[in-house]
């Protein structure tokens, strides 16, 4: 027919069967890109920069959830599962809020001097 799919169960198998592999990379890029948008945070760098940062890093979660997701739904439920559904969700949540705290921050305050 001529229209491109993905097909999802493929995408799904290929995410189970490197596991390993995928979660050897996504657990140090999350945590290294969350650490990044907080450090840009706290350096006091441009809402442009740590918005950028931040959505890098959510996108990298994101990511992660989807890689667990794929287990959970074939009724995988262990404690590694947890831990990285919980780590990639803290990540996001973080860098949601660093993106959030900084531009109603900026709004409120002209200058912070503690930031």
């Amino acid at each position: 027919m001529g229209v491109c799919m993905i097909d999802l169960y493929l995408l799904f198998e290929f995410s189970r069967s490197h596991c390993g592999a995928i979660c050897a990379v996504l657990v140090p890029v999350n945590l290294l890109t969350t650490g990044t948008t907080l450090l840009m945070l706290f350096g006091r760098c441009s809402e442009r920069e740590i918005r950028l940062s931040g959505l890098i890093a959510c996108g990298f979660a994101l990511i992660m959830i989807a890689h667990v997701g794929t287990w959970l739904m074939i009724g995988v439920i262990m404690l590694p599962t947890f831990i990285l559904l919980g780590l990639a969700s803290l990540c996001l949540i973080v860098n949601l809020s660093a993106i959030a705290f900084y531009s109603g921050l900026e709004k409120k305050l002209p200058y912070t001097n503690w930031l």
